[in-house]
């Protein structure tokens, strides 16, 4: 990455400023089909234009995929275009640590709401596609654990191109996460690697997950069959997109055990009585992920869960769960790479295409429902 971070996190900042004011002079309207091919590009050179303002980077260009239709997403997400610019622009972005497998870059909002991820140009195009089956799934089902995508846009400077995505953050920083595993129903090789597990906040995976929480996760059964539901339907529509190797990231904060550190650290047993805001957006929550609307209306026991579901471990330890569907980006590029292969095999495209998808599909769910939740 030849441009140094915070040039590319300055330039970030100007061009999603620019993009959402001017977005914002044009009218309400319903989302059409070419709204999800529209590429705005906008020129910032150092010096300034009349349309832009001057800063200390080098010369660089912006471009924004489809604004009108992730203008609609964002409203449908309950954020609106203030609270958007203010959360991403405001105060500078903070480059997190663990870059993730796919060696994406990742920066979270000062205020933790949303998350912005370098994408491969191979990504990035298929998002593009993704998009009117996005809108169409979204308009029927807003309450899914898919990532919520709010914005698509590249930074093009010295003859390279920058493409990042704007999403959902899924941990908030305000609530400590005691154990994070990264889960695919599948037990191949999915140990977390010995560099991993040296990590401060490691990310584990299935194999792990068997091992250390042999019974599972317990809800409620209300809360257990939401969870299914919404998993049911969100890899239906992963599913009919070919989409595959897509994981449920699963973070545990523990009550309990948070009361018992702090009681540690304060040699009192007194806990923590000033909870960090939670997050604002609507849907934004695992907890609205699943539940929606039924919940809203900031009642006692959600502002009390911090957006996280509610679940207990086979200790009867009282746990908030914060979950979500991620790498439904990478998924292309691997069914693709790999069919060939089993073109040569099955000498049948369609054997390949139809049935893979639907059998990682099912095993998904058959694992999060069977073997990581259960029913009290």
């Amino acid at each position: 990455r030849q441009t140094t971070s915070s040039a590319l996190k300055g330039a970030i900042q100007l061009g999603i400023t620019h993009t959402v004011g001017s977005l914002s002079t044009k009218p309400e309207r319903d989302v059409l089909m070419q709204d999800f091919y529209v590429v705005e590009s906008i020129f910032f050179p150092s010096e300034g234009s009349n349309l832009t303002p001057a800063h200390h980077y080098n010369d660089f260009r912006f471009k924004t995929y489809a604004p009108v239709a992730f203008r609609y997403f964002r409203e449908l997400f309950g954020i609106r275009p203030d609270d958007y610019l203010y959360s991403l622009c405001n105060d500078p972005l903070i480059e997190l640590s663990n870059s993730g497998a796919s060696g994406s870059l990742f920066y979270v909002s000062s205020d933790d709401e949303f998350i912005i991820k370098t994408v491969q140009h191979k990504e990035a195009e298929f998002l593009q596609k993704l998009l009117p089956g996005y809108y169409m799934n979204l308009n029927q089902n807003p309450r899914t654990l898919l990532p919520k995508f709010y914005g698509l846009y590249c930074v093009q400077a010295g003859g390279k191109n920058i493409r990042i995505v704007v999403m959902n953050n899924l941990l908030p920083r305000s609530v400590k996460m005691h154990l994070k595993y990264d889960l695919k129903g599948s037990t191949y090789k999915r140990r977390a690697s010995q560099k991993e597990r040296e990590k401060v906040f490691p990310t584990y995976k299935d194999l792990d997950f068997m091992q250390d929480i042999p019974d599972g996760l317990f809800l409620d059964s209300d809360m257990y069959n939401a969870l299914c539901k919404t998993l049911q339907r969100d890899c239906l529509v992963l599913q009919s997109f070919k989409i595959m190797d897509y994981s449920l990231l699963v973070a545990i904060h523990n009550i309990d055990l948070a009361q018992r550190e702090h009681a540690l650290a304060d040699g009192t047993s007194q806990a923590d009585t000033r909870r960090p805001a939670a997050q604002k957006a609507l849907y934004s929550t695992a907890m609205e992920s699943i539940q929606g609307e039924a919940r809203r209306g900031g009642t006692i026991e959600t502002d009390d869960q911090m957006g996280g579901i509610p679940a207990r471990n086979a200790k009867g330890e009282r746990l908030l769960l914060y979950i979500g569907i991620i790498d439904v980006l990478q998924s292309y590029r691997f069914v693709k790479k790999l069919e060939h292969s089993w073109k040569a095999l099955v000498h049948d495209g369609d054997t390949v295409s139809v049935h893979r998808p639907s059998f990682y599909a099912e095993r998904f769910q058959r694992f999060m429902c069977n073997t990581a939740f259960k029913k009290i």
